[in-house]
């Protein structure tokens, strides 16, 4: 039965289709005769408590040369569609925030919105994982310099990055007795001199298995696609994000990492978070990624899949 889905994403104009993942779920939800509508974040609104937008009907094609066409924008009540990708970009700023409030107002209405607004602004990427302790690695969130520098020189080798980062941006490597530590600390936590408007930051123990790769795990309703991709740092980059260079190389699932999902999945369905990716170094999660995980067109592309498939079987079996 062909329905409208709706995406609400970053422009749709400077994506790169070979690894975009939003632009996947599109094709597929094409290719399955959905009706499709674009939004950006300027394009909601509230009417008297109503979800409102202002829709773009939307043609996509697999073309890197002409990937996309757009109609008018037309505004519409958003309790009129069935379903909404909301697939907009960390940061999760007040922006952000708000725009769940509008899309939960739709929620209400009966639309399908994935993933569900409250658990996009309940589960920051990188806190959310620190509900699962027995699958990490030793963490400390703090805005203490003093405490960020103790946990640094407690485990020797350490990783440090902000709470709102993407694609590797703001990270870290930091040895005890790193020199530059103190300007590190600086630079992620801010703030005046005397410790006010300070904000968090993690530090991680450092995993050397990220020689490995950082492998990210894809979860639909919980259950665990079968491959991962294994992001793996290039030359002196200690980082495996793909956004910083890193090579991206898919792998089995291990035991440990089919563990990993069994211990979060069922959380994950709890929360209505339906498409997710969890990213593993060695034996350890290190986040949760909720608000637009990627890498579905290179594991398609490695293994035959059709992985924006299978979260369109989970949605329409929903809306049935």
């Amino acid at each position: 039965m062909p329905r409208s889905v709706t995406v609400l994403m970053d422009p749709i104009s400077s994506i790169k289709i070979v690894k975009d993942t939003s632009f996947a779920m599109l094709l597929e939800a094409s290719r399955r005769g959905h009706r499709l509508f674009y939004m950006e974040q300027s394009d909601l609104a509230l009417r008297d408590g109503a979800p409102w937008a202002r829709l773009h009907a939307l043609t996509v094609k697999d073309d890197p040369a002409s990937w996309f066409t757009l109609g008018a924008g037309r505004w519409t009540d958003l309790r009129e569609l069935d379903i909404v990708l909301m697939r907009k970009d960390p940061p999760v700023d007040a922006q952000f925030i708000y725009d769940t409030m509008v899309l939960e107002a739709a929620q209400r209405g009966g639309v399908q919105v994935i993933n569900d607004p409250r658990a996009l602004r309940d589960c920051n990427e990188k806190l959310f994982a620190l509900q699962f302790p027995q699958c990490m690695a030793p963490t400390l969130v703090a805005r203490e310099p003093a405490e960020l520098r103790r946990f640094v020189a407690e485990h020797g080798d350490a990783v440090l990055k902000p709470l709102d980062g993407m694609g590797g941006r703001g990270i870290f490597r930091v040895q005890s007795g790193d020199k530059n530590l103190n300007s590190m600390l600086e630079t992620l936590l801010g703030g005046d001199s005397h410790g006010q408007d300070r904000q968090f930051a993690i530090a991680q123990k450092y995993i050397p298995q990220i020689s490995a790769g950082d492998k990210r795990i894809l979860l639909i309703d919980g259950e665990p696609v079968p491959y991962a991709l294994a992001r793996i740092p290039q030359g002196d980059e200690f980082r495996g994000n793909l956004a910083a260079g890193g090579r991206g190389e898919g792998v089995p699932l291990s035991e440990r990492d089919r563990w990993i999902a069994a211990e979060v999945g069922p959380e994950l369905r709890r929360r209505g978070l339906r498409f997710v990716g969890l990213d593993v170094i060695g034996d350890y999660l290190t986040e949760i990624n909720v608000t637009s995980p990627t890498c579905v067109r290179e594991l398609d592309h490695q293994f035959g899949l059709n992985i924006a498939g299978l979260l369109f079987d989970a949605i329409e079996k929903t809306a049935a």
